[in-house]
């Protein structure tokens, strides 16, 4: 065997492991949660020593950013597919398809959506690598944004309170300098609002409230578009 195949080899072995891991991890946050998350238990669990999982994992923080990091690419996957599917079609309908998409996800991973829009794990500080997988929902919004205010079919928000403009100025020149202030603080605003009602459903909040939840999420994602200037 020539050396360039077995490091192949041993390259795809540490990805299957890898793998593996996150899988059985995963089982975990299910039926335990991210706070009671044990790298000893994953590795009794895959019949590993508590050694050699290190050697893959340094540390449980390693494990849940590695976790993190997967969810927030999954997601953001979805969304971009569905904004891909719904090209040529109006801003408002590309921005429904994308927030459905949002939603579809975390209704299938009820688990892997609570890691990341949950509550925090206690002892646990995301480092700044999961910033761009974070970062992958809200860019297809202000890109749906963007393209309207390019076609000049985007209407201003209300303008901004006095108190306020500074701050989505700053916003504006981080996130889109391209877009006007207001749009940018509205396009914040539905972005919380979105991961809300998402949050709301999926977490019991909506029990014994809203009964048709596809039919209100489609309404009040109508009005997050009308918010941010969309018509």
């Amino acid at each position: 065997m020539s050396s360039s195949t077995a490091q192949g080899a041993r390259a795809r072995a540490r990805m299957e492991v890898t793998a593996a891991i996150k899988d059985e991890a995963r089982r975990q946050l299910a039926a335990e949660g991210a706070a009671k998350l044990s790298l000893r238990a994953v590795a009794r669990e895959l019949g590993m020593v508590s050694s050699a999982l290190y050697r893959y994992f340094p540390s449980r923080d390693d494990l849940l950013t590695a976790l993190i990091i997967d969810a927030y690419n999954a997601i953001g996957e979805s969304a971009e597919a569905a904004h891909a599917k719904a090209a040529g079609a109006g801003p408002v309908q590309r921005w429904t398809a994308v927030a459905e998409a949002v939603r579809d996800w975390a209704l299938r991973h009820p688990h892997e959506y609570a890691l990341i829009y949950g509550s925090p794990v206690p002892g646990y500080t995301a480092p700044d690598t999961t910033v761009p997988p974070a970062s992958r929902v809200g860019l297809v919004f202000i890109d749906i944004v963007r393209d309207a205010h390019r076609d000049a079919v985007l209407t201003e928000p209300s303008p901004l309170p006095a108190q306020l403009r500074p701050e989505a100025e700053r916003m504006a020149a981080d996130l889109a300098p391209d877009l006007p202030p207001a749009a940018v603080a509205a396009l914040v605003a539905a972005w919380a609002e979105l991961f809300g009602l998402v949050g709301f459903e999926l977490f019991g909040q909506f029990n014994r409230v809203v009964e048709d939840r596809e039919r209100f999420f489609r309404h009040a994602v109508a009005r997050l578009a009308q918010g941010v200037g969309l018509a």
